[in-house]
């Protein structure tokens, strides 16, 4: 059997109401009727001690009558619960009982009667020497007359009454438990709607989610560590399932890319051995074979550049370079490019010499690509502009285009892997779709970030930002 949190909770708050009723009907029982009976032997020393110093006395003082005293005693009996007060000799003679009238001619003897059986305490309990067939509690006041102990009032009150007494405070106890058991319910409640129903539509999320149903759907409205976990599984939930959405576009971008070039080599080359190419003609179609090889090898290699990008822990050769030099170079290097398609750069560069520091050989990758993409967008006879600019311990570098642009919903898209706009894929089949991602993870991995201003029709901007070097601000400083 399955024991939920729910079940253990209710079991121990059985146990709770148990081990109550058990505790109450023991100890608290036993310290109840002890209390009892320490209150009543107090009480009716109270009086045993006020009669023998009264009524008692004055009799044997021989100034009251031994009926005047009886009387007394059978009123005080009534107000007393009905205990039986005794005067009694220190001989066991019985000279006064309050519950009836002792015929002068008629001796009554507590036979083996001893007063210092209280052993220095003021009362006794038992059947007092025989006198009685139930426990009683009996207390000992002395008479003292001339210096002497003349006899002892002794009051005598039935266990059962005292037991009795303390069942009624015991009922209370009970009652009070029996009501503290009842609101311990709200607990209960509380636990139920607050703990245990959240808890358990947690639980069954987190079922589906491990069974792959990362669609499924709940909802927690609380402000609590409860609500903030609800949120959490829900958020990891969806990014998983992000994650998995973009591994499967990942794959079918993987396979389209690769499945392109494969199927027109295999074309081309299945078509030459068959014939259907003629000999003469086999050098211009070895050349596109080529151009789909060298098209498959950049593929590979930015897949391996961005998995290593990735990589956990990936280290940068930070040293302190010339960005200026890096763009001057990087912008020679597409020089006969932009012969062919008569583009022009124009660099506006801030200072002559602008030392950075980060790792050269991947900001220089990253400028690269960025070009590289501005010249394929770009119209002939346009002109693509390269600027620095410094501010505080940053150097900012923009490359802008006046190209096709990035419509305003795709301008997010740009970086994900083997993203290309409609008008990408229509202006150069030759593209990867990598080259950005690469230039985000190069940019993120420094530390630092790049963003994309553009507008259809009117041309592309993006910017980066990468820290300036301290030697930089020294020579400033000097």
């Amino acid at each position: 059997m399955k024991r939920t949190l729910y079940l253990k909770f209710l079991i121990a708050y059985l146990l709770f109401g148990i081990f109550g009723f058990i505790m109450v009907a023991t100890f608290v029982s036993n310290m109840t009727y002890e209390h009892c009976r320490r209150d009543k032997a107090e009480s009716l020393y109270a009086e045993a001690t006020q009669i023998a110093n009264t009524y008692a006395a004055d009799l044997y003082n021989s100034e009251t009558s031994l009926d005047a005293v009886k009387q007394q005693l059978t009123a005080l009996s009534k107000y007393m619960d009905g205990a039986k007060l005794w005067i009694v000799n220190p001989s066991g003679r019985l000279v006064l009982d309050s519950s009836r009238t002792i015929d002068p001619s008629e001796e009554v003897v507590i036979e083996g009667f001893d007063p210092t059986v209280t052993a220095g305490t003021y009362y006794t309990i038992g059947n007092f020497w025989n006198s009685f067939k139930e426990d009683h509690l009996s207390v000992f006041a002395p008479i003292t007359a001339n210096y002497k102990v003349q006899a002892y009032v002794v009051i005598h009150m039935p266990i059962s009454a005292i037991r009795r007494t303390a069942d009624e405070f015991l009922n209370i106890s009970y009652l009070m438990l029996i009501v503290m058991f009842l609101l311990s319910l709200i607990i209960l409640i509380f636990f139920t709607e607050l703990v245990y129903i959240p808890l358990k539509k947690i639980t069954q999320a987190t079922e589906q989610y491990a069974m792959g149903n990362m669609d499924y759907e709940f909802s927690i409205e609380s402000e609590d560590e409860m609500g903030y976990l609800a949120a959490s599984l829900s958020y990891m939930a969806g990014e998983i399932a992000r994650q998995e959405d973009d591994q499967k576009k990942f794959v079918a971008n993987v396979s389209h890319d690769f499945r392109s070039p494969l199927t027109s080599i295999k074309g081309y080359l299945v078509a030459m051995l068959d014939g259907t190419i003629p000999v003469e003609m086999h050098n211009k179609y070895i050349g596109i074979v080529l151009n789909e090889t060298n098209r498959l090898t950049k593929l590979t290699n930015g897949l391996l550049t961005l998995n290593n990008l990735n990589a956990k822990g990936m280290l940068l050769e930070r040293t302190d370079f010339d960005i200026n030099q890096v763009i001057r170079n990087t912008a020679a290097s597409f020089e006969i490019t932009c012969l062919e398609k008569t583009i022009a750069i124009e660099l506006v560069l801030t200072d002559d010499k602008m030392l950075v520091n980060a790792d050269m050989s991947k900001i220089q990758q990253v400028l690269y690509n960025l070009l590289d993409n501005a010249i394929k967008f770009s119209h002939r006879d346009s002109v693509i502009k390269i600027e620095t600019t410094e501010k505080k311990n940053k150097v900012f570098v923009s490359v802008k285009d006046s190209g096709i642009g990035i419509p305003k919903e795709d301008q997010k898209l740009v970086w994900e892997r083997f993203y290309k706009s409609d008008a990408s894929r229509g202006k150069d089949k030759k593209g990867t779709g990598l080259g950005l991602s690469i230039v985000k993870e190069i940019i993120k991995a420094h530390g630092e970030n790049i963003n994309v201003i553009s507008t259809v029709g009117v041309g592309t901007e993006f910017i980066f930002s990468i820290p300036k070097s301290a030697a930089m601000d020294r020579d400033e400083e000097e």
